[in-house]
């Protein structure tokens, strides 16, 4: 296994640490003990796990580590992080966290996605849908919500205004890019014939 793979692999290990101290300090502020260690514990493994992603690209890169199974984990990785960043800070008790809908939304769009993407996989055969621009704006503003969130160490008792605008942003990215995908998969669903009755002799 090649370091690249090495490194994109510990980068989803690194995901139930981060929900386990995030865990741990929406604990202590329950209880009326809060434990700022937890915080920062969180925030740089969190941090530690996002900078990994550069670091394997450049190394898959740079030294031709690039494999099947680091092409398959890496955005795997990516999303799982990102997920686990969203639904931990809406289920969990920070000062500033997210709403359960956006956590919902966020979970619904990807669920959609996956399914699509397999029910293509296994009638058309092949899947021709790559990232689209609003996809790639939509993960930037929701791991700008999850930073904004870890970092936010000021905000107490309800969120910020400009943390509230970024978060529906995201909202709505979220729908146009699920929507677009949605849209893509009928298109090559119908172009295959997929979508119209099936044709029977009669006897």
């Amino acid at each position: 296994m090649t370091l690249a793979s090495k490194i994109t692999i510990s980068r989803i290990l690194l995901i139930p640490v981060f929900i386990l101290f995030a865990s741990y300090y929406s604990r202590s502020i329950h209880d009326g003990q809060e434990n700022p260690s937890f915080r920062y514990v969180a925030l740089v493994v969190f941090a530690v796990a996002s900078l990994s992603d550069a670091l394997d690209g450049y190394i898959a890169r740079r030294f031709n580590q690039s494999t099947p199974l680091g092409r398959a984990l890496d955005p795997v990785a990516d999303k799982l992080l990102l997920l686990s960043g969203i639904v931990t800070l809406s289920v969990t008790k920070w000062h500033v966290g997210f709403p359960i809908w956006f956590a919902v939304l966020v979970i619904a769009r990807d669920v959609l996605i996956i399914t699509g993407v397999l029910i293509i996989h296994f009638t058309v055969g092949k899947v021709r849908m790559g990232p689209l621009i609003t996809s790639k704006i939509c993960t930037f503003l929701q791991l700008s919500c999850v930073c904004w969130v870890l970092l936010d160490f000021w905000s107490i008792e309800t969120r910020p205004l400009l943390l509230d605008i970024l978060i529906y942003c995201a909202a709505a990215l979220t729908v146009l890019s699920g929507y677009q995908y949605l849209s893509e998969g009928l298109r090559q669903m119908r172009e295959s014939g997929h979508t119209s009755p099936d044709n029977k002799n009669a006897s």
